[in-house]
């Protein structure tokens, strides 16, 4: 039986499969990306929920995993060489899994870069861009008088619409026809925007027609449908 002692957060979050993949995280955009690879790869997994409204990301157990405290985290206990690895950061993960199985990544190595860079425009640029964004439109930052951050981040979100939407004029994905971890890397957050933040308006998302055809596919897979929701809220 796989042993996952040397990781305190399996203590708090123990493992009924440990032979399996184990994922700590809460169905945010940066955490449903996880999920929805697992889904698309037919990996098996274990999903726990770590409740960041409850501030759970922040217990010793899970920062021993993710010092950054932020969800997502995980641990394959068959990792390089058969040995357990622990990893966080979404977009780590993302590659670990692609470079694990071979698949959502493109096998040419030029295209695999390309790929690459689309993920990484996804961390350093949309994310941080439009989790500010909900901030401002939707928490605690609307109720603050000066509207020029909101006005900055809109500005700037409505720009990084812009070049993904240039980049998807003809292209059925972010990298032609294949589906990678570029596009599951972005789905989440586009959807938040439109959604759960509800700054559709704001940015003036329907100006951007291929991004937004593009969302709609990406929501048709049954394994994004079931990513969205791993693991439950409770």
């Amino acid at each position: 039986m796989t042993d996952l002692s040397a990781f305190p957060i399996a203590t708090r979050w123990p493992a009924s499969h440990p032979d399996r993949i184990q994922l700590y995280s809460f169905p945010t955009p940066n955490g449903v990306k996880v999920s929805i690879a697992l889904e698309e790869l037919g990996v098996p997994y274990e999903a726990h929920a770590v409740n960041i409204g409850k501030n759970e990301s922040w217990t010793p157990e899970f920062l021993s995993l993710n010092p950054n405290g932020k969800i997502p985290a995980m641990i394959d206990p068959d990792g390089p060489g058969g040995k357990p690895i622990g990893l966080f950061e979404s977009g780590a993960i993302l590659l670990y899994l692609t470079d694990k199985t071979g698949r959502l990544v493109p096998a040419d190595p030029a295209r695999r870069y390309e790929t690459i860079q689309w993920v990484f425009f996804q961390m350093a640029s949309i994310g941080p861009m439009f989790g500010q964004v909900g901030f401002f439109h939707k928490f605690a930052g609307r109720e603050i008088a000066d509207k020029r951050p909101l006005a900055r981040y809109r500005d700037e979100s409505r720009r990084l619409i812009g070049v993904l939407d240039a980049r998807l004029k003809g292209r059925s994905w972010i990298m032609d026809d294949d589906y990678t971890i570029a596009d599951i890397s972005m789905l989440g957050w586009v959807r938040n925007l439109t959604g759960f933040y509800q700054a559709r308006e704001l940015v003036g998302f329907d100006d951007f027609s291929h991004v937004a055809a593009w969302l709609e596919r990406g929501l048709a897979r049954p394994a994004v449908q079931r990513g969205l929701t791993i693991p439950a809220r409770g």
